[in-house]
């Protein structure tokens, strides 16, 4: 899951979308579904923001992957958080 400004256009959405599916793909992993909540109230103020636009994106990777995923989330300017939730194999 992801939270960028609220202030993000289809253009900044997708270049958030598109650097997860290409990190991914390239570690031999798989994007499944990705959901877009769209704007949100926050629970509470993040650097003076009270809204955000949530993104969610489910996968399949290599534990190698999420470090390089997460790595590159930090350093991208549009994103405000993030947070990278391993579920168990069914």
């Amino acid at each position: 899951m992801l939270i960028l400004p609220a202030d993000a256009d289809e253009s900044v959405v997708g270049t958030a979308v598109d650097r997860i599916a290409r990190i991914v793909s390239e570690g031999g992993g798989e994007v499944g579904k990705i959901d877009r909540w769209g704007r949100r109230r926050l629970a509470y103020e993040i650097a003076r923001q009270t809204e955000g636009y949530y993104v969610v994106v489910e996968f399949t990777a290599e534990p190698a992957v999420i470090a390089e995923l997460e790595r590159a989330l930090h350093l991208a300017d549009e994103v405000v958080r993030f947070k990278v939730v391993v579920r168990p194999a069914a």
